[in-house]
Parts: C-alpha cells; structure tokens; sequence
C-alpha cells in the first residue's frame, strides 16, 4: 500500500487573469497596500478600479493569476515601464502572492509563465522596482535572473518611513 502525504499542496496553475477575477486579485493586494510598503499606494483602490488597472493591461501585457484548488493564490503581470514609444521593448513586472503562502514557488512560477509571453512579445528588458530594504523580493528577483540597476534614495515614504527604490533588471 502507498502512502499519501495529505499535506501536500495540490499544484498551481498559472492562466490568464480576466476582469472577473478583479475581487479575488484585490483581496491579495489589499494587506500589501494596508501593511507593508512594497507598493507606495496608500489607498486600498475600489473594485471598480482595480477591474480598469486589469482591462487596460490586458490590452497589450500579460496578466497571469496562479489558482490552487479553485483559488487564486497570486498574480503577476508587465506594465508600461515609459509610455513613449521608443520603451515599447521594457517592462515592468509585478507580483504579488497571498499572505502567508510565500516561499511555496507560486511567484517563481509566475514570473517564469510572464517571462515566458514576454519574450514572445519581443520585450527585450524586464523591470522591477523594488522599495528598500526588503531583501525578501531582492533576493527573490536575483534567483530569477534580475541584477540591481539602479538604487534611488528617499523616493517614498509610507507607514512613518523614508525608502529608497531599487531597479532591477533582466
């Protein structure tokens, strides 16, 4: 008789998001606007714009969610790094995974998924910007072949602090 591991997680697919999916891709995003400064927004946005940021994205990007078990688990996506044409080959990429399933491979499995469309959309450079310190997602973007570019000072300050900004490239 062969043993089964019942606390094994059930694999994650990666598909395309869609605007349906805007409340399920919100509530991920909601405790890194509330709790954490690794986006600069201060405001948690209204469904309703959040469904917009999703629509217009995907009219030239991708934007990847991860589901487990019926679940959305994180998602990722490429936006617009400059809007004059002369960028139209840059990026910039963000994720996002739901609090307390870090470390599980859902981000790396994202962003190998958004790299992947990337490059048959012919994006030459992919960005990520990255509030400093937090050496969780510098680490993350370096073991996925992302090296630091660029390192702002004070550009942000939320939650009472000043951070500085880090680019990174691939």
């Amino acid at each position: 008789m062969k043993s089964t591991d019942i606390t094994a997680k059930p694999p994650c697919v990666i598909r395309l998001a869609a605007e349906e999916d805007a409340a399920e891709l919100l509530a991920i995003y909601e405790p890194y606007v509330r709790q954490t400064a690794i986006t600069f927004e201060y405001e948690v946005p209204a469904l309703e714009e959040f469904r917009e940021r999703i629509r217009h994205i995907l009219e030239k990007y991708p934007y990847l969610a991860a589901v487990r078990a019926g679940e959305i688990v994180g998602y990722a996506y490429a936006s617009c790094f400059k809007e004059r044409p002369a960028y139209d080959w840059s990026v910039e990429t963000s994720v996002y995974v739901k609090q307390g399933l870090h470390g599980q491979g859902i981000g790396r499995r994202l962003y190998t998924a958004l790299e992947d469309i990337l490059r048959r959309q012919h994006i030459v450079n992919a960005n990520a910007c990255i509030a400093y310190p937090h050496p969780e997602s510098q680490l993350f973007h370096e073991k996925c072949g992302y090296r630091t570019v660029a390192h702002f000072t004070k550009c942000g300050y939320k939650m009472g602090k000043w951070y500085d900004m880090v680019w990174m490239e691939k």
